[in-house]
């Protein structure tokens, strides 16, 4: 075979220097991103671990014979004002014969129950100290978005101020408690929670409380769950005004659903999303009262409901035996129908 002609050569010579004076892709160098990273997260500890706290509790429980025998159990807490108020899960601590509490610093103190509400899974719990208690601050889990960093801390299986992080996986999700009650707008969070961790805080990468962990899926893998702090805070004022939770009851099971822009501008309507009602309680007040499975609440009273969370915090105690106006849209009309709340029992 003859010679190769030259100019292949030379093209040849020219693609190779060509590509050779090329700038040439870099590694990615994730080290700044996982130290930024590494950084939020010792950041927010560092703003909330000393107020976590290690739960111990003494009960008595009945044998199969009716004997009282001595039982116990732990769990976790968190300090949110100087003066030694904590908050835990109701199921670390109800029934309950002698309760303590362990500090970060390793202090411990005797711990009275202040109120506890099993429909919510929340207990507060004051213990006294004669300085100013390192404490949390408490967030707004209202403006959460998925995707968020999510930090739990707390005392799984016993192991003392145990840190996992993870992302809020999604919003408005409902856990029954151990009451048999719906709690509803909970967190989910992939952040590892075991048993031990309930009653700790999850907080935000600003080291602020955004949930209460309370509950994981036996079984699954990175599904945890938290009471919402926004919950939490109203349970809190419930517990301070009277010390347990009273609430108005209307009798339906609903969820939060959205309303499109359409249906917001003709009607007016300053939100979003409303309840969307599921079932409504045979003789229940909202039953008396004419409310229909597959109506969605949008107001009690002109205040704004877009939230089942929302619905329970307009159904508080000054509305038991009242008449109120629950403003729903049923197909397309807007209804005002009138129901008069009973307290709710049980």
């Amino acid at each position: 075979m003859g010679s190769r002609p030259r100019f292949i050569d030379d093209l040849a010579r020219g693609s190779q220097d060509a590509a050779s004076s090329e700038p040439q892709p870099q590694p990615l160098d994730d080290t700044a991103l996982l130290d930024a990273y590494s950084r939020t997260v010792i950041g927010a500890l560092e703003r909330v671990q000393q107020a976590v706290v290690f739960i111990s509790v003494e009960r008595e429980l009945a044998d199969a014979r009716g004997a009282r025998c001595p039982s116990g159990g732990t769990g976790s807490g968190f300090i949110f004002t100087p003066d030694g108020y904590l908050l835990t899960n109701s199921h670390v601590v109800h029934g309950a014969t002698r309760i303590t509490v362990t500090l970060a610093d390793g202090a411990r103190f005797h711990a009275d129950l202040v109120g506890d509400d099993p429909g919510s899974d929340l207990a507060v719990l004051r213990i006294g100290s004669p300085e100013p208690l390192p404490h949390v601050e408490l967030g707004d889990s209202g403006s959460l978005r998925v995707g968020q960093i999510a930090i739990a801390v707390g005392n799984p299986l016993g192991l003392a101020q145990t840190v996992t992080t993870g992302v809020v996986s999604a919003l408005g999700r409902s856990l029954r408690s151990n009451s048999g009650r719906m709690i509803y707008d909970v967190i989910q969070t992939d952040a590892a929670l075991n048993p031990g961790n309930s009653g700790g805080p999850l907080i935000n990468s600003a080291g602020q409380v955004i949930g209460v962990n309370t509950a994981i899926i036996s079984g699954a893998q990175a599904i945890s769950f938290a009471t919402a702090i926004d919950t939490a805070k109203w349970v809190i004022m419930q517990i301070f005004a009277y010390g347990r939770v009273r609430r108005a009851y209307i009798g339906v099971a609903g969820t939060t659903a959205p309303v499109s822009r359409r249906v917001q501008r003709f009607f007016g309507l300053a939100v979003s999303s409303a309840v969307h009602v599921m079932e409504v309680v045979k003789g229940s007040p909202a039953a008396a009262g004419g409310l229909r499975a597959g109506d969605r609440i949008v107001a009690v009273d002109g205040v704004d409901v877009d939230t089942v969370d929302g619905l329970q915090r307009a159904l508080d105690a000054s509305r038991i035996d009242r008449a109120v106006k629950v403003a729903v849209l049923r197909g397309s009309q807007m209804l005002d129908i009138e129901v008069t709340p009973v307290e709710q029992t049980g």
